[in-house]
């Protein structure tokens, strides 16, 4: 009978549309998923490479926050050098300037003190490819500056690049080549130098977190290490005279030049003067 029969279900086409969305439903996304995967060792990738490349800059801090807990000056020992191994000390006047076409003839090679170019040097954590006149080089230790300075014979390739590292973006620091230095590395502030074999030798952090514009070691406190506005060009800085001074060069105890720029006529940045 009619009322007895039993309805059908839905049409075999709507049953099988059913089941193939289910089925589409239930199909691993591999596409997203391959994607996904493609980013995350990409994100892997960038960071191990990251990871492995910061290494030495990670290296570099952890030897400084060691040299600065032991050797930053204090109230009760400004100048902690004195405690480093092997650092000389010399006790030099400030201020005497000479010309840009007069040398100097320094007691010490590589010089930390004594008569200098009425200019700095640019030492803004600079690190300079070739050598660089002494005379303004010895003017930015008069600003509290560290002066490395390397036999570009004995440090080369990764010793080079770890020297590097203590002077790439800090400030009051700078690094230059110095042909014919007996020494691999020597460091230089005001009236301060130590020499050394080793580029990884952690005196080298110890002498910088020492001296690195201690107000206690050198004389012009609070001067600029910026290049003096159209007075030093550190891109193209005046050359390295490895010939030794003449007899015209001036000594140790000149008290300088008449026509150099003296305190007071060099402008820093910000618009003060500075000698």
């Amino acid at each position: 009978m009619a009322s007895g029969s039993r309805k059908k279900g839905a049409p075999k086409s709507a049953v099988s549309a059913a089941r193939g969305s289910v089925a589409a439903k239930k199909q691993v996304p591999w596409g997203t998923i391959s994607a996904v995967a493609a980013i995350v060792l990409l994100a892997a990738t960038v960071f191990g490479y990251y990871y492995v490349a910061s290494g030495d800059q990670r290296a570099q801090r952890e030897r400084e926050d060691a040299a600065e807990a032991s050797f930053a000056p204090t109230d009760d020992n400004p100048d902690p050098s004195t405690e480093i191994e092997g650092v000389v000390t010399e006790q030099y006047e400030a201020g005497a300037h000479v010309l840009p076409t007069e040398r100097v003839a320094y007691d010490k090679t590589p010089p930390f003190g004594g008569p200098h170019d009425g200019v700095w040097a640019a030492c803004v954590g600079t690190v300079y490819d070739q050598g660089v006149r002494t005379e303004n080089m010895v003017h930015s230790l008069e600003h509290g500056a560290v002066w490395i300075a390397y036999n570009p014979e004995k440090v080369t390739g990764e010793d080079l690049e770890t020297l590097k590292l203590r002077v790439e973006g800090k400030p009051y620091t700078m690094m230059s080549p110095y042909p014919g230095l007996d020494a691999p590395v020597s460091l230089q502030s005001w009236g301060h130098q130590l020499q050394v074999d080793s580029v990884t030798d952690e005196r080298i952090d110890q002498f910088i977190a020492a001296l690195r514009r201690n107000p206690n070691t050198y004389p012009e406190v609070g001067a600029s290490c910026d290049a003096g506005p159209g007075q030093f060009d550190p891109d193209n800085p005046p050359p390295f005279n490895a010939e030794p001074p003449g007899p015209d060069a001036k000594p140790m105890d000149y008290d300088g030049s008449d026509a150099a720029p003296q305190m007071g006529d060099v402008p820093q940045p910000g618009g003060t003067t500075e000698g």
